[in-house]
């Protein structure tokens, strides 16, 4: 016969060594994990705020961080780096993820978290602090790679677009490499190329060949010829004779003042016939012998010796400033050595 099993003493149970219990994980980090890996940016960011608040709790505001920046995809670092930059966050807790995402990453997600961090909305300083912490914190070896890569990518980048079929650049391996093109180089400023400008570009850069003052003396004198030809004796005239006296000096104020805001070539070429019809008409009036067409001129502000010239001056005015734009135009539109048919050809819908 067997003997009966012994039958179990609670408390002896509870006296058992603490090694010889079952372990179990802390819930602490479990909650840290699970909230860092799995909430959105935002909750994230709320979360962290919400355990700043006590003092227990600022060691676990920095393991959430700390799990983010090593562990959550690049683009989610980015967009909480952009949560926690701004009102009413700390950037010292970005600046923590950031430091931890520099320091824990590969190589190449280091380069490229570079490029989205030197991208808006987010501030300079952001990928600054990037590069400081990789320059400090990485080994030697790696931080002579990530050189070497940043370095490749920006020699892409600065590289002219029409030589670069023929380049025989070294690939970039990456995505990373087609994001550093779009964002600022975080270690030294980029080479400028040493390229002569198109005749595309010149011409683009520059709303319209008008020189400055051609346009203003135009503007001078067409105010000179408005102010001259104001009608101040209105008796006797007829009605469409005074309004077309009107009209005239209103157009020469008015279009002085367009010269004055934005002049171009058209407003230039619109604005020359009322100053020549005035001109005409204080030369022809004694001459032809209609008798509103003197009353009008004799009923001017200036007399007509003095109104003839204003009038004539004006247009010659304009006309000279018109002939100067035009043959800056055409010197723009001249092909540059070594410009391509078609580039000549998008010079000229530019500017026209």
């Amino acid at each position: 016969m067997t003997p009966p099993a012994p039958v179990p003493d609670p408390e002896a149970a509870a006296t058992l060594p603490a090694e010889a219990a079952p372990a179990y994980p802390d819930p602490v980090d479990g909650l840290i994990r699970e909230a860092a890996a799995n909430r959105s940016p935002e909750d994230v960011a709320r979360l962290v705020v919400l355990l700043e608040q006590t003092e227990e709790g600022r060691e676990a505001a920095a393991d959430v961080l700390r799990t983010v920046g090593a562990g959550r995809p690049l683009e989610d670092v980015s967009r909480l780096v952009a949560v926690l930059s701004g009102p009413p966050h700390d950037a010292e807790h970005a600046d923590h993820m950031i430091r931890a995402a520099a320091e824990s990453r590969s190589v190449e997600e280091v380069a490229r978290l570079m490029a989205l961090l030197y991208r808006p909305p987010l501030e300079p300083h952001c990928g600054d602090e990037a590069v400081r912490a990789a320059a400090t914190h990485r080994p030697v070896e790696e931080v002579a790679e990530l050189v070497e890569r940043l370095a490749r990518q920006r020699a892409v980048q600065a590289a002219p677009p029409a030589s670069a079929p023929q380049s025989a650049g070294p690939p970039s391996a990456s995505p990373a490499g087609l994001e550093l093109q779009s964002a600022r180089a975080p270690l030294t400023p980029p080479a400028r190329a040493a390229t002569p400008i198109p005749a595309a570009a010149r011409s683009a850069g520059r709303s319209d060949p008008v020189l400055p003052w051609t346009a203003w003396a135009a503007a001078l004198t067409l105010t000179l010829c408005g102010v001259a030809h104001v009608l101040v004796r209105r008796e006797g005239l007829p009605t469409a004779v005074l309004a077309v006296a009107l009209a005239s000096s209103g157009l020469c104020l008015l279009s002085a003042l367009l010269l004055v805001r934005r002049p171009t070539l058209r407003l230039l070429a619109a604005a020359a016939p009322v100053p020549a019809a005035l001109a005409g008409a204080q030369l022809l009036a004694p001459r032809i012998g209609v008798a509103e067409l003197s009353r009008a001129t004799e009923a001017a502000l200036a007399p007509p010796w003095l109104a003839a010239p204003t009038a004539a001056a004006a247009v010659l005015t304009l006309l000279v400033a018109l002939f100067v734009g035009l043959a800056r135009l055409m010197g723009d539109r001249r092909p540059a050595p070594g410009t391509s048919p078609g580039q000549t050809a998008a010079a000229s819908s530019a500017s026209g």
